[in-house]
């Protein structure tokens, strides 16, 4: 008996029993199946995922090799995994930041929980995935990230109509009143005058084609957030907390600011979680435990990291070198980088759900020793 040939349609239906486990829904139906070809026993398509950094991408691929590799008449089978990062409705000619398709602000209800040092490698893992990353620094009056990125004394070009250019550091592009302003030079404005510069940092920097633009928001919810809520058409939040009380309340004023303007709190991550003894491996929890599990259990929000502290991070940050950039094969490293994947997969959710119908899907990321 001859063996019938593959027909494309048997293919498809193979492929939709393959779910994708945060859109919950098929991968057909979802678009992701691309220029199939069937010749001569072999079956070769693309897998189109909706972000680079998507957390499940091995996942899918070994799944879709595995049952197709198990249809008869089937010889061999090549899957090829791309990304086309979804974005806000018509980002390509918005009026603000246009080409860039997806706009995350890094809050926090208070300082001193290392926001500035979560945006910074975020931003890394992120660009580590492939795609294209820049990141604003929106605190005027203690910017961070030219330290951070080794740019302190360097300034920014400007174009031909008078565009700042961004600066660039490990394939991110960056802008910071820091650049405009003396090392040592404080920042003494009004109101008024932070409002200015923030809309010129949305309307007169050439950012280009970005991703994921990540806005690093000075702590509270003051002028600066307010500015931004208003002028930025913001895809998402994340918010940064440590684990003890006096940092959760905080961070709950945030979380709700972001609710109250309408913008999608994609999830927390809890700072300075734990710290791990480097010679015997022990894992001490010098802060109140579990708070971070609290908070997002409390508001029904993902939990979508925790941090360790780490005498790296400080480190690596003062000499210009953030640790996702200058230790990729650190545990600390690896972590910032399942929470990359963890907001790319939120934003998709976010751009993927019908919002009139769907529950919030909730993603529980956490990093066990």
């Amino acid at each position: 008996m001859v063996d019938q040939p593959l027909k494309e349609n048997q293919i498809l239906e193979v492929l939709r029993t393959v779910k994708d486990p945060d859109l919950h829904r098929d991968i057909v139906s979802l678009g992701f199946i691309k220029n199939l070809e069937i010749k001569n026993g072999t079956v070769k398509f693309d897998i189109v995922l909706t972000t680079p950094a998507c957390p499940v991408k091995d996942q899918l691929k070994e799944e879709c090799e595995s049952k197709i590799r198990n249809l008869p008449g089937v010889s061999n089978v090549q899957v090829t995994m791309k990304a086309q990062v979804k974005g806000r409705e018509g980002f390509e000619k918005a009026a603000v930041l246009p080409g860039v398709r997806n706009i995350i602000a890094v809050a926090s209800g208070k300082g001193g929980v290392g926001k500035s040092t979560v945006t910074a490698n975020l931003a890394l893992a992120l660009r580590k995935t492939g795609a294209m990353v820049g990141l604003l620094d929106c605190d005027v009056y203690g910017p961070s990230m030219p330290l951070m990125f080794g740019l302190v004394g360097k300034k920014p070009g400007v174009t031909e109509d008078q565009k700042i250019l961004p600066l660039e550091a490990h394939g991110i592009r960056l802008m910071s009143i820091g650049f405009l302003t003396g090392e040592n030079t404080p920042v003494i404005w009004r109101g008024p005058m932070v409002h200015q510069m923030i809309q010129q940092f949305l309307t007169r920097v050439a950012w280009g084609e970005l991703d994921y633009l990540l806005l690093d928001l000075p702590p509270g919810t003051g002028d600066t957030q307010l500015t931004l809520t208003q002028s930025a058409p913001l895809s998402g939040a994340v918010i940064v907390t440590t684990p003890q009380e006096v940092s959760l309340i905080d961070a709950r004023k945030g979380l709700q600011m972001f609710w109250k303007v309408n913008v999608p709190v994609l999830g927390v991550i809890e700072n300075m979680s734990y710290f791990v003894c480097p010679d015997c491996g022990k894992v001490s929890e010098i802060f109140k435990a579990h708070g971070g599990e609290k908070l997002t259990q409390e508001l029904k929000v993902p939990l979508i990291g925790q941090i360790p502290i780490d005498p790296q991070i400080t480190e690596t940050g003062d000499q210009g070198t953030p640790i996702v950039a200058a230790r990729p094969e650190s545990q600390t490293a690896k972590i910032y980088q399942m929470i990359a994947g963890a907001i790319a997969a939120q934003m998709s959710i976010v751009h993927m759900k019908d919002k009139e119908t769907s529950a919030p899907v909730h993603i529980q990321w956490k990093v066990k020793q």
